[in-house]
């Protein structure tokens, strides 16, 4: 019986052990995040005070259309459309606009609408490849540049992605 007793309590042992190895470590977890938790949190608050206290500044797309306005840039809304051939392939461009002068965004809506026109009649393998990207550039260019009159003196491509 006695070698039964001394068995059991030897089993229980690492057990007890473990859940008090267990019961220390998440102690000095907690304890260790508190402390580093009032470290930096008067670092946290002091910035966010400087910058509540700061002149509100234009920022994101507000400030990009700003400097694009002053600049004569227009960048047109995405254009998203189904090519000719095969038409179950989709384009879509950011294109924006560079003017000599004043932006005119009635002039830019019509040269969307122009350049929309014009790619749905575009087939995959007329844009296949840098030679092809490259006529699909000089063929929307003269068509701004018909449009608009030369009042538009730069066509810029943000983005052209076929899917």
């Amino acid at each position: 019986m006695a070698a039964a007793e001394a068995s059991e309590k030897s089993k229980g042992s690492p057990l007890i052990m473990m859940i008090i190895g267990l019961v220390i470590l998440t102690a000095l977890g907690a304890g260790g995040g508190w402390f580093l938790g009032h470290m930096v949190a008067p670092q946290i608050k002091t910035a966010t005070a400087a910058v509540q206290a700061a002149p509100q500044a234009p920022t994101g797309e507000k400030q990009a259309a700003a400097a694009a306005g002053a600049n004569g840039i227009v960048q047109l809304e995405p254009i998203t459309t189904n090519l000719a051939y095969p038409s179950q392939n989709w384009i879509r461009l950011e294109i924006a606009l560079m003017f000599k002068d004043k932006p005119d965004q009635q002039l830019a809506e019509a040269i969307h609408e122009d350049i929309l026109a014009y790619v749905r009649t575009v087939s995959l393998q007329q844009v296949e490849g840098p030679r092809g990207f490259q006529y699909l550039r000089d063929d929307i260019q003269e068509r701004v540049d018909l449009r608009s009159e030369g009042r538009v003196s730069k066509v810029m491509f943000r983005t052209f992605v076929i899917e």
